[in-house]
């Protein structure tokens, strides 16, 4: 018996049980059909009782989950229990029926149990209906919330980032006015307040008091909640474990702030953030203690793992632009123990061949590098061959959210027309060279850098310099380039992308600049349904140039294509636009069509059948690479 009791009032810690002996249950008539009709009667259980709720979907099973009655008659080789422990437990369950209402803001909820009968009319003694009748639900009147400790004090003296504070704790709360009062949005709210107000700084912050006044015949709730902040941690000596070849003046940079500062959890993020995308670590944690005594000024501890000094990467890959190819990367993290990364490629593929070398300094005060680089690439379309040297030096910054470039560039370009020189015997080269001066900038808001379905990116690119060209003119000229990309997700588990772009050349009609710098559309990322660079101008020997100007757009919607796996999409989409040299001749080339995605950790996998409306052919897209 005593066994038997145990597993009859076992119950989740914060609910109490009733355990009035008095009242016992009786009631000898079939509950009407119509009220029958609305019970979903649970499966009997091992120990032969039978329970039926009667009450709306989300009560019903609120109940059959935590009634003690439910709970005992899902387990599966129970002990018999006798009569008296049955009309103990059915006598209990209205009043902890009506406990468990109360979480979900029912405090006036009528609840009454039967037993039913047999054939034969008699009592079944574990046969038990339940019936709620809810009642009106309570609905949360106020919100108050109060701050001690040192946020009380900022606030009396009315400091800004106090004031911003108190202003976002407000905002916070799962249980607003009007809507309805329950236990658990009650309890998430109390944590969520905790959660936010330790992320601003205040890392020993706790609940000092909270009130939850309802009053049941009106149906309102008041609630308070005093939170007590204690003192506000403010950034100390930054302390690094872990370096071996690196510099500490790398890792005290990438902090972006100094001492004094609040340890905000935000703050503390993105200066792991940094060191992580500096690519010289492979582990790190930022930690502090909160100490009370020590929170003007709190040791920060970083402790880093560091990323091999040299590192050689092989890759593979393939896309319709250019078709197959080959990637050899070797980087130096320290040579000539200089703090300085250095990064040679070379891609060889079918229509594309290049070598960069690019050499860093390792992250400065404001997170700059300085740079120089040094490219070549040659790059084939279906009418023409590109050889482009490329010599830069400037600066860089990276933060989160906004990347910056500054540099100067010296430029030569060499476009052979394949057209004409193989149709039409020969063709001299067009060859310019250009000096400039130039600046680049991208700005992201996205859910994932990697895979985003949400946010904003958007770059552009300005340069201002001088061209010449072999005995042609030499002049100034300046090259405006922007592109906006826009993820929006919507409905059930459809991504919209949107993308618009637009260039232009500024110079005199007789001047020729550098091909390489001129605008080009066609291809994957840019108007499927053409061959890659195709979409500009025609000269007059048949070959194509790069245009002046430039305007693209286009429009993807996509969707999981299976609930099993939810990785692989579908995706229709529409592009259109083209570069031309004049836009009074602008006319946008149409493509549309379908395709696969495949959301990949390396990133999207894209195949696209793409139907080229001036063409009036199909055409197939694929972009895949693996690097290993």
């Amino acid at each position: 018996m005593a066994r038997s009791l145990s597993l009859a009032v076992r119950r989740l810690g914060h609910w109490a049980i009733a355990l009035t002996l008095g009242w016992v249950v009786s009631g000898c008539a079939l509950l009407p059909k119509s009220v029958a009709d609305r019970i979903t009667p649970t499966a009997v259980g091992a120990s032969g009782l039978r329970l039926e709720v009667e009450a709306p979907p989300e009560l019903q099973t609120l109940l059959e989950k935590y009634l003690d009655l439910a709970r005992l008659q899902a387990l599966r080789g129970a002990e018999e229990i006798d009569d008296a422990e049955w009309l103990r437990l059915a006598a209990a369950a209205p009043a902890q029926a009506r406990e468990l209402l109360q979480t979900e803001g029912y405090f006036d909820a009528e609840v009454s149990v039967r037993r039913s009968v047999d054939g034969s009319g008699n009592l079944t003694l574990k046969q038990v209906s339940l019936t709620v009748r809810e009642g009106p639900r309570t609905q949360v009147d106020s919100v108050q919330i109060e701050e001690l400790g040192d946020l009380q004090r900022r606030l009396a003296l009315a400091e800004p980032e106090a004031g911003a504070i108190h202003q976002a704790l407000a905002k916070i709360s799962a249980l607003r006015v009007g809507k309805p009062f329950r236990n658990p949005d009650w309890a998430e709210t109390k944590q969520q307040l905790l959660a936010s107000l330790r992320a601003t700084g205040y890392a020993t912050a706790h609940l000092a008091d909270s009130q939850a006044l309802v009053d049941a015949p009106s149906q309102r709730a008041e609630l308070r909640v005093v939170l007590d902040s204690g003192p506000l941690f403010l950034a100390g000596q930054v302390q690094v474990d872990g370096l071996k070849h690196q510099d500490e003046a790398t890792v005290q940079h990438l902090a972006g702030f100094g001492r004094g500062t609040p340890l905000t959890e935000a703050r503390l993020f993105d200066y792991q953030d940094r060191l992580q995308k500096a690519g010289l670590f492979e582990t790190v944690a930022i930690t502090f203690e909160p100490d009370p005594q020590q929170a003007q000024n709190t040791p920060i501890r970083v402790r880093l793992t560091e990323l091999p000094l040299q590192q050689v990467t092989v890759g593979v890959g393939a896309s319709d632009n250019t078709g197959p190819r080959a990637t050899l990367a070797y980087t130096h993290r320290r040579p000539f123990d200089w703090a300085v990364t250095a990064h040679n490629k070379i891609e060889w593929g079918r229509d594309s061949q290049k070598w960069a070398g690019d050499f860093q300094t390792h992250p400065g005060e404001g997170f700059y590098r300085y740079l120089l680089g040094v490219q070549i690439d040659k790059v084939k379309s279906a009418t023409d061959v590109v050889l482009s040297q490329r010599l830069r030096l400037g600066r860089t910054q990276d933060t989160p959210r906004i990347e910056r470039l500054y540099f100067g560039e010296l430029l030569r370009s060499r476009q052979t027309d394949t057209v004409s020189t193989t149709q039409r015997g020969g063709n001299s080269p067009n060859t310019a060279s250009a000096l400039s001066a130039n600046y680049h900038w991208i700005w992201r808001d996205l859910d994932s850098v990697l895979l985003p379905t949400r946010g904003i990116t958007w770059a552009v690119q300005l340069a201002v310099g001088e061209a010449t060209s072999p005995g042609g003119a030499s002049g100034p000229f300046s090259r405006l380039y922007s592109r906006l990309t826009g993820y929006l997700p919507f409905g059930d588990n459809w991504y919209g992308q949107a993308r618009v772009e637009a260039g232009q050349i500024v110079k005199a009609a007789k001047l020729t600049v550098p091909d390489a710098l001129g605008f080009r559309a066609g291809g994957d990322d840019s108007v499927r349904g053409y061959a890659y660079r195709t979409l500009a101008p025609v000269g007059a020997d048949g070959g194509t140039l790069s245009g002046q100007s430039l305007l693209t757009g286009s429009i993807e919607l996509a969707h999981p294509i299976l609930a099993s796996q939810p990785a692989l999409w579908g995706a229709v989409f529409i592009d259109a636009g083209r570069a031309v040299d004049d836009w009074r001749g602008y006319k946008p080339a149409l493509g549309y069509g379908v395709g696969l995605r495949y959301r990949s950790p390396i990133g999207p996998l894209k195949v696209d059948l793409a139907y080229g409306d001036e063409l009036k052919k199909f055409r197939l897209h694929f972009t895949v690479g693996i690097a290993f």
